[in-house]
């Protein structure tokens, strides 16, 4: 009978591992990284006993009698016979050839040469579906696409947004991640970083001036004008509503500014502001007849008529009337009246003198009395005696225009020593202007 030995080889690799391994009737050529067969019959004492004579196979030995006629191994070419050796003679038996065998990762092509396995392509890789295979000489590797990390055999997603990949904002997606910027900025070519938009040089966002800023702007308005809560317009500005003290007389607001106006009767000064009255009666720019005066105040004229004396007074001279002491009609009236008249503007601070009286002889033992005999009867002036011969009209309460006031101021003279009493007046007409300029 026949006794055989045969055994495959199957070359074994753990992932992860380059190292092969060959099985039982093979051994790992380390030049060629190849599994060559083992000649048992030479490293094996005694591989077959008795008449059995040892034939090395692929992978393992055969033991063949030695009184076989013609043995025709089904391992050995079909072509070639094996005739057994004649009794006593060495056996000679002819070369086997060994089949080619490819290292791990190789197989034979239709050439008969080792060829690479696409592991990948065959899908007969271990990666895990969370992991691409990458085709390797003899192998493959199971790696992760951009933007993950393997981790216990794991594909984990980088949070690219942890690592400052972006100038500001950053948003992480799986695999990768995306840039954006605040607003007023634009992000670059480059996917990442971020440059300041001039809102200014396209469009300008604002009613009046555009001033850029890093990542805005601001909008500024021409004098003038005020910005409004939007940040954005401009309106006029009401300048007169702001304080009474910008114009003298009247304030006038106009697109971006204001200018002062004078009432009639006056001109506007070079301050633009103030107001100064014309003196009509100075530029003959009056109505008054020939027999008129023209006095002026402030913002108009009067044209003032001739004083005319009534009975028992006679005219001194253009403003004085006179009652004489002979006239029996004189005795209880005062001895002269003198007209005088003056001007005086709206609203004037009080308390104020304003016109001064006093006696233009003094006789030896007399002694004088400064009163307002008529027209005070709103009680708007004193008179406050300032010497022995002396007083001062003083205005206790604002007087407002446009008014006429005429008051009747008397000084008494008393004298003890020829027992004499009289009385002089002066009539004064104040005219209060309608304006406090």
């Amino acid at each position: 009978r026949i006794l055989t030995a045969f055994t495959l080889a199957v070359c074994l690799s753990s992932p992860g591992k380059a190292q092969q391994q060959c099985t039982n009737g093979f051994d790992l050529d380390r030049a060629s990284g190849q599994c060559i067969d083992i000649d048992e019959c030479r490293t094996i004492p005694e591989a077959c006993r008795g008449d059995m004579v040892c034939v090395n196979q692929n992978g393992g030995y055969l033991c063949v009698p030695r009184t076989n006629p013609v043995y025709r191994s089904p391992y050995l070419n079909p072509y070639s016979n094996i005739y057994p050796p004649a009794p006593g003679s060495v056996p000679n038996y002819p070369t086997v050839t060994r089949p080619l065998m490819c290292r791990f990762g190789f197989q034979l092509d239709e050439n008969n040469q080792c060829a690479d396995v696409d592991e990948c392509a065959s899908d007969s890789h271990q990666c895990n579906p969370t992991q691409i295979c990458i085709n390797t000489e003899g192998g493959y590797t199971c790696s992760c696409t951009e933007g993950y990390w393997l981790l216990e055999g794991q594909c984990l997603d980088i949070d690219e947004c942890r690592y400052g990949y972006c100038q500001q904002l950053c948003a992480n997606v799986p695999g990768s991640y995306s840039c954006t910027c605040n607003p007023g900025f634009t992000l670059n070519d480059d996917g990442r970083s971020c440059q300041d938009v001039n809102e200014c040089t396209n469009e300008n966002p604002c009613t009046q001036t555009c001033v850029n800023t890093y990542g805005s702007f601001l909008c500024r308005c021409e004098p003038g004008y005020e910005l409004e809560a939007d940040g954005v317009n401009c309106s006029d500005m009401d300048e007169c509503s702001f304080s009474e003290f910008l114009c003298q007389h009247e304030c006038v607001n106009s697109p971006g500014s204001y200018y002062c106006i004078c009432p009639s009767g006056y001109n506007l000064l070079d301050d633009s502001r103030s107001c100064q009255d014309i003196n009509e009666c100075e530029n003959r720019n009056f109505t008054c007849t020939a027999q008129q005066t023209c006095f002026n105040i402030p913002g108009e004229y009067k044209c003032l008529d001739p004083v005319r004396c009534e009975e028992p007074y006679i005219q001194i001279n253009d403003n004085r009337c006179m009652c004489p002491a002979e006239n029996p009609g004189c005795r209880d009236q005062p001895f002269t009246v003198l007209y005088r008249v003056m001007d005086m503007v709206s609203g004037r601070s009080v308390p104020s003198d304003i016109f001064q009286m006093q006696a233009t002889t003094r006789y030896p033992g007399a002694y004088y009395i400064f009163q307002i005999k008529s027209g005070n009867e709103g009680r708007e002036f004193y008179m406050r005696q300032t010497g022995p011969i002396s007083a001062t009209l003083v205005m206790t309460r604002p007087v407002k225009g446009p008014r006429t006031v005429e008051l009747d101021l008397e000084m008494i003279t008393v004298n003890t020593v020829i027992n004499f009493r009289g009385s002089s007046v002066i009539r004064l007409r104040i005219f209060v202007s309608q304006y406090s300029f």
